[in-house]
């Protein structure tokens, strides 16, 4: 039998995934319906989108969010891009 600290772990976990699957959507819809849109731009690889995507699934919402957002605020005409991989997660000690 399942005790309630279980439960509730398993529906956090359920809605992590959700929000994360949700983001990923979002991204998903600027990579398939803008982007081809306004042609190659980006000035790293993988792409800032493509980077967001691995990020967020890599590191979930929160550490993928601040990583996607500090590699788009260095997509600029004075950086000179190139390969930036998403570091891989931390050891988890609980």
């Amino acid at each position: 039998m399942a005790t309630r600290s279980s439960l509730l772990r398993r529906c956090a976990g359920l809605i992590r995934r959700g929000v994360i699957l949700l983001l990923v959507g979002v991204v998903r819809l600027y990579q398939y319906g803008i982007s081809p849109l306004m042609g190659p731009r980006c000035r790293f690889w993988p792409s800032c989108s493509q980077y967001t995507v691995e990020a967020l699934q890599a590191h979930g919402v929160c550490r993928g969010s601040w990583l996607a957002l500090r590699r788009i605020s260095r997509c600029h005409p004075w950086h000179e891009g190139g390969v930036d991989p998403v570091p891989p997660p931390r050891d988890r000690r609980d």
